[in-house]
């Protein structure tokens, strides 16, 4: 039996014992998915054992007493002041940016654009920008140096016509 064949069969059951142990979704994923790396890691250990499902199980159980003990000795509660909090931001206003970046980016010349989407958006370093774009990375930067001048420059003549 290979492991991703014993997480398919057995996974679904450690994951609902992991959540009566913890009585918290998020948690239990957490555990089991700790549970499940240790197996993976010690697999020819699992795989030896008389009863593979059993010893996976006890391993979730020892990591969640572990969590259990650790919690109390690492993790300390810290008050939360009202800078820590953020204020909700309206899904229209996240719309409307979104829209008046494209915007803008569409005003830009089409090089200047690509280097920007390919940067930001791909998350690209200069050197695999300009592999795409078969030019030097010097011209990714000077492009992407331009660009973003002028998406400064449009965008703060368009909060000076909101004002």
């Amino acid at each position: 039996m290979t492991f991703e064949e014993f997480v398919a069969r057995h996974g679904a059951d450690l994951l609902r014992l992991a959540f009566v142990l913890t009585r918290d979704r998020h948690l239990a994923e957490d555990l089991t998915q700790t549970a499940l790396a240790d197996a993976y890691r010690h697999w020819r250990r699992v795989v030896a054992a008389t009863d593979p499902p059993a010893y996976v199980r006890r391993m979730l159980v020892n990591a969640h007493l572990s969590w259990r003990r650790r919690r109390w000795t690492r993790e300390y509660p810290v008050e939360v002041t009202e800078t820590d909090l953020v204020s909700p931001v309206e899904p229209g206003d996240a719309i409307a940016s979104r829209d008046a970046l494209r915007e803008l980016l569409a005003g830009l010349a089409p090089r200047a654009r690509t280097v920007l989407v390919l940067r930001y958006y791909a998350d690209l370093d200069d050197a695999a920008i300009a592999a795409a774009m078969g030019v030097t990375e010097s011209a990714v930067r000077a492009t992407a140096s331009r660009a973003l001048a002028l998406l400064r420059t449009a965008a703060e003549t368009e909060m000076k016509e909101i004002r």
